[in-house]
């Protein structure tokens, strides 16, 4: 049983007891390799989720439909990336334990491994479905291998070949896009390209469900620590996202890379939030 959260997620107002999805915050970016900050998106998620309506005029949704939990941001250790994904890694077993399902809110992108290494646990034949600009499959970075660039390399050490399926990439070294495209990942360059045909081949099989926001081009979503231009509209992603989870059966997602003090305008932390509030009811 988590406690209840001083502030909620708009809308995530349902008991722990009677909720289906569990939210919480990730907030970590110490293995940051570009522009700092996203330790602070989940915070300004929550915060800013009430600039937003409950209803979503895209599903013909309401939060008010859906029964979810909020716990709040976890105390990670900023200074020690194996103690924060173990500080994830715990509060995402609890949350399944309780046949519930988990949606992280980040964070750099790393804290995606916290999470879906209790998922894996439970559900050993998981395919992940990742939505991000960057390939994130180096071995190591500057001779780090628990790294934001390195988090879908070690999924793969759970998973193995023809479980990872990755859309939106745009950016990496070569050696990586070689690595994908020997089998070990299947890899979508630049858009949602094959999605669908995806989604219909996992029919029934558990999904993890990853979105790395600067997925989005910088003209949509420019507050995020390693903008790569030539990226989807939010149009595109909201498409995607109701693809995904129309077709699959998501057993725990998260939402990552937001860093709100890169855009002042506020602008990329209101897209987030809409990212957020449309993947929930999507899911719900």
């Amino acid at each position: 049983m988590l406690d209840s959260n001083v502030e909620t997620f708009l809308g995530a107002d349902a008991t722990y007891a009677d909720a289906g999805i569990v939210l919480f915050g990730a907030p970590f970016d110490s293995t940051t390799s570009y522009r700092p900050g996203t330790r602070f998106g989940s915070r300004a998620i929550r915060s800013e989720s009430f600039g937003l309506e409950t209803y979503s005029p895209y599903q013909d949704k309401d939060m008010a439909d859906i029964s979810v939990f909020d716990s709040g941001d976890i105390e990670l250790s900023l200074g020690s990336s194996v103690l924060a994904l173990d500080a994830i890694a715990a509060r995402t077993a609890t949350i399944l334990d309780d046949g519930k399902i988990p949606f992280m809110t980040g964070g750099e992108h790393l804290v995606t491994l916290g999470a879906f290494r209790e998922v894996f646990k439970r559900y050993p034949d998981v395919h992940i479905i990742h939505f991000d600009a960057h390939t994130d499959l180096r071995q190591e970075y500057l001779g780090v291998e628990l790294s934001h660039a390195c988090v879908i390399r070690r999924c793969h050490d759970l998973t193995g070949d023809g479980r990872i399926h990755q859309f939106g990439i745009r950016s990496g070294e070569r050696e990586e896009f070689r690595w994908a495209a020997a089998g070990h990942t299947e890899l979508h360059k630049y858009n949602f390209d094959g999605l669908a045909e995806t989604v219909s081949k996992l029919a029934g099989k558990p999904v993890y469900f990853t979105i790395d926001l600067d997925v989005l081009d910088p003209s949509v979503f420019p507050g995020t620590g390693t903008p790569e231009a030539g990226g989807v509209q939010f149009s595109d992603l909201l498409e995607a996202i109701m693809t995904v989870c129309g077709g699959c059966r998501i057993v725990g997602c998260d939402v990552n890379e937001l860093a709100p003090s890169l855009d002042q305008s506020g602008a990329s932390t209101a897209v987030a939030c809409k990212v957020v509030r449309e993947l929930l009811l999507a899911i719900g």
